[in-house]
């Protein structure tokens, strides 16, 4: 992705608002889903873009000080949006968060160049490592998702506990 043409205010408000968005889908599909060690880890990613978005938030605080911290509901950076409407199959749309989340990562290596500033270069390469794990987790649960699409309705009581 050519980040480049882009300011960058620009960038982390487009980053900050990617984050809230992929939250609000974790925590969608979390409350969808019945197998609860998916659950689990849907809920887990939504926490971890909660995290992303704080540090975002603090890092265009630190370089517009005298801004206000306003997020917009879209921006012109080309990052890929998700749409985990009910009507899709689960699979689907975590194929789509996946590649959502190795653009995040380009996105982040890429911001990363652009920053005369090794601590939060650091910071971002650290983002971007994160959403390669996120991408990594999504693929394994994908994996199950496709030879078992709907084995929440075949064992119910698999992680029901003792």
């Amino acid at each position: 992705m050519d980040i480049e043409k882009y300011n960058l205010k620009t960038l982390l408000l487009a980053a900050i608002r990617s984050e809230i968005d992929s939250k609000k889908l974790y925590e969608d599909l979390a409350g969808r889903v019945k197998n609860m060690m998916f659950k689990d880890r849907l809920l887990f990613l939504a926490n971890e873009e909660e995290k992303h978005r704080a540090y975002l938030e603090a890092l265009y605080r630190q370089k517009f000080p005298d801004e206000e911290l306003m997020v917009p509901e879209s921006t012109p950076v080309p990052l890929p949006e998700v749409d985990g409407s009910e009507d899709r199959l689960l699979s689907e749309i975590i194929e789509d968060a996946m590649k959502a989340e190795l653009a995040a990562r380009d996105f982040y290596m890429n911001l990363k160049d652009l920053l005369n500033d090794e601590e939060n270069s650091k910071m971002l390469q650290i983002l971007a490592n994160m959403e390669q794990g996120h991408y990594d987790l999504l693929a394994r649960e994908l994996e199950n998702l496709k030879n078992f699409e709907n084995y929440d309705e075949y064992w119910p009581m698999m992680h029901a506990g003792p």
